[in-house]
């Protein structure tokens, strides 16, 4: 959980599908935590060819960059450009694990500055089945020869607490979006809150 895309996200949904004359209410419920192609084929129907599928994702995609560009620092999680460096220098195994799309996830690294402090990227089409299934959880934990159970997971959409916590591992609810995260062992508004160190401190291996 890098940048608060939520609301972007939403937005792009809703101007793309205005331009086609769809309606798009409900569609952050609709898309929160799933994978392009899951979204696309909610809302255009399970029938629609593959190539139509890519096409739709990836014109929405292209328009959520071209929003999200101009703004991108100030969409970046309070603390999680330091927090991850921190880790780096400290030589904390650390992958990104998510449902974004590739070029989306090059988007965020490269636009915060982190594209050198994970040693992984697992993305959702890596992976046979995406959050909120464990798979892109145990993929990347497995890349960094790392035990899930042994692996702190920060997460902000409840398909990702899920899949954290059928991986096994230690999850941290980001409130970025949700009021509540009742699947983790923290949750907290953001990487600068005072009880995240502390409570990772203490933390058994398993």
């Amino acid at each position: 959980m890098i940048v608060e895309s939520t609301v972007l996200h939403t937005r792009a949904w809703e101007l793309y599908l205005s331009r086609l004359g769809i309606d798009s209410k409900g569609i952050m419920a609709r898309m929160l935590g799933k994978r392009n192609d899951q979204i696309v084929h909610d809302i255009f129907g399970p029938d629609l060819p593959e190539h139509e599928v890519f096409r739709h994702g990836a014109d929405k995609e292209r328009l959520y960059r071209e929003m999200m560009a101009p703004v991108l620092q100030s969409q970046l999680v309070p603390g999680v450009v330091e927090f991850a460096r921190a880790a780096h220098a400290l030589g904390v195994p650390c992958a990104v694990a998510t449902n974004a799309e590739p070029l989306n996830v090059e988007f965020v690294l490269e636009g915060a500055g982190l594209a050198g402090c994970f040693q992984t990227i697992v993305d959702g089409y890596q992976v046979a089945r995406p959050k909120p299934d464990p798979e892109v959880y145990l993929t990347a934990a497995g890349r960094l020869g790392v035990n899930p159970a042994n692996c702190v997971v920060f997460e902000d959409s409840p398909g990702g607490m899920q899949a954290a916590q059928a991986a096994g591992a230690h999850l941290v609810g980001l409130l970025t979006t949700l009021t509540e995260a009742p699947l983790a062992g923290l949750a907290v508004p953001d990487f600068l809150d005072e009880r995240l160190l502390p409570w990772i401190s203490a933390l058994e291996p398993r």
